[in-house]
């Protein structure tokens, strides 16, 4: 017995717009942005106080990372808003 032959179908795409998310807008996630890291000793981090200064892996101008659940979404710059700080996405990154 032979397989049924199949017809080539077209993929149909179906426009989205905002709406169609909605049943996650109230969904919480958890932003994280990384200005950057360093490793220290326990014995080092022990002794750190208010006004200590960490050297961080990364130069003065660089994008910082942002997270979203722990998953890296983009890279940003730091900005002041009304006294406070901010981040303004300058990469988006693809999912792989």
């Amino acid at each position: 017995m032979a397989a049924p032959e199949r017809e080539d179908r077209q993929p149909v795409f179906v426009e989205r717009t905002a709406a169609d998310l909605e049943a996650v807008f109230d969904v919480p996630v958890r932003v994280s942005v990384v200005l950057g890291r360093t490793k220290m000793p326990v014995a080092s981090l022990l002794k750190i106080d208010t006004g200590t200064v960490i050297e961080l892996d990364r130069q003065v101008g660089e994008a910082v990372e942002i997270f979203v659940n722990d998953r890296l979404v983009a890279r940003g710059e730091i900005v002041l808003v009304e006294n406070r700080l901010g981040v303004t996405m300058t990469e988006i990154i693809k999912a792989q």
